[in-house]
């Protein structure tokens, strides 16, 4: 096995939550790569998720811990095991992607031989919440003086992540998009055979997200349009599937919304071929720097997209010009029930235009914005010592 093709992904979190990990990890599969996963075994639903198998990917888990001392102490263990996997596979690069993989990390970069890489999916603005996020934060800026590169998937929050830890590394903004081999056929011209329009949501689901103002939009429009929901509920918002399915019953639209679980990747992109319509609401306001930063962050925009769905977005300006400007979609007010419901009857008087918002959507992601695409700088500096 050759050493120098190795790369070891550490995340104090379940890797196949996040499909840009995925993604990367075949690019390098492909090029003979040999991948490691470091990581947390889901709980609930989020165990259904899985990466596509590739003989040169391995996939290690450790069993989740709940919050509390415990957690304390199975952090510990799982910094002692990712340590022991540096030092006896002695991969190339250290591929960090989680807050809580820089202390590891760092410690890393101090092993002779091992270059480490930084890709920040979510920015963690919890400085003050606790000695540990406070330990992490301060890792993570001393991470940026010894890293290869690092990796934000949207340009503003790159922005302030230079701004924040000073880094003089290299680094990319590379956008979430899904990979060439995901980009579906074209579709056909017309909705379904019943002339109902078929939404699709996936995603974490919560109220921000997912909200009952899109149900109350579907009852002003009778039977004429369907919802499907993938995914599951995160840590704080572990009834809101349940508030959604007492809002479709007191609406008397239950029949009309279908609740698919959380499922492997392969399985969603299957499933939204059968959808005319994808939802992507974001807060109009928000002090989330992750939720005021989406453009490229969002994996659900560009996943439907690749299987020619138009978009339903929130009309906050950067989302209009990304999305609604280039003419893949319409914007509405999430907040507003009458909103959403006249941009869902614009869809549904008018599907020819729908389906060619998805087909130039389709083809943006088959052309522009894929993985390899976007991942292709960063490849090519790894490949630099390769």
């Amino acid at each position: 096995m050759n050493s120098d093709r190795k790369i070891l992904y550490l995340q104090y979190t379940n890797p196949t939550a996040y499909p840009p990990l995925e993604h990367s990890s075949h690019i390098l599969a492909r090029r003979d790569w040999q991948v490691l996963f470091l990581g947390i075994g889901a709980q609930g639903e989020a165990n259904n998720l899985l990466f596509a198998t590739h003989p040169n990917i391995k996939l290690r888990l450790i069993s989740a811990c709940p919050p509390g001392w415990q957690q304390k102490l199975h952090y510990i263990q799982f910094c002692l095991w990712a340590l022991w996997w540096c030092l006896v596979w002695q991969p190339k690069v250290v591929y960090a992607s989680d807050l809580f993989s820089c202390p590891i990390a760092l410690i890393a970069t101090f092993i002779p031989g091992i270059a480490v890489i930084y890709h920040e999916h979510d920015t963690n603005t919890g400085q003050g919440d606790s000695l540990f996020i406070d330990l992490c934060l301060k890792a993570r800026k001393w991470l940026t003086n010894h890293t290869k590169a690092s990796i934000l998937p949207n340009q503003q929050r790159l922005e302030h992540f230079i701004q924040e830890t000073a880094v003089k590394s290299p680094t990319f903004c590379v956008w979430n998009c899904p990979t060439q081999k995901e980009v579906t056929l074209p579709r056909s011209s017309a909705l379904s055979p019943d002339g109902r329009l078929k939404l699709l949501y996936h995603g974490s689901i919560n109220s921000a997200r997912l909200p009952l103002s899109i149900l109350e939009a579907m009852a002003l429009l009778g039977d004429r349009v369907e919802l499907g929901i993938i995914g599951y509920e995160t840590i704080g918002n572990d009834s809101y599937i349940q508030q959604l399915r007492a809002k479709a019953q007191q609406l008397g639209i239950s029949e009309q919304i279908e609740f698919l679980g959380a499922m492997p990747r392969q399985e969603v992109l299957k499933r939204s071929q059968q959808y005319d319509l994808g939802l992507a609401f974001m807060p109009k306001v928000s002090d989330d720097v992750n939720l005021q930063y989406m453009i490229g962050a969002s994996n659900k925009v560009f996943d439907y997209l690749s299987c020619g769905l138009a978009l339903l977005v929130s009309d906050l300006p950067d989302w209009h010009s990304a999305y609604v400007e280039p003419g893949y979609g319409l914007a509405c007010d999430p907040d507003d029930v009458n909103s959403i419901a006249a941009a869902l009857r614009w869809y549904l008087e008018h599907p020819t235009q729908l389906r060619q918002m998805g087909e130039l959507g389709r083809q943006r992601i088959a052309q522009e914005w894929n993985y390899e695409r976007q991942f292709q700088p960063v490849l090519e500096l790894i490949s630099v010592s390769d």
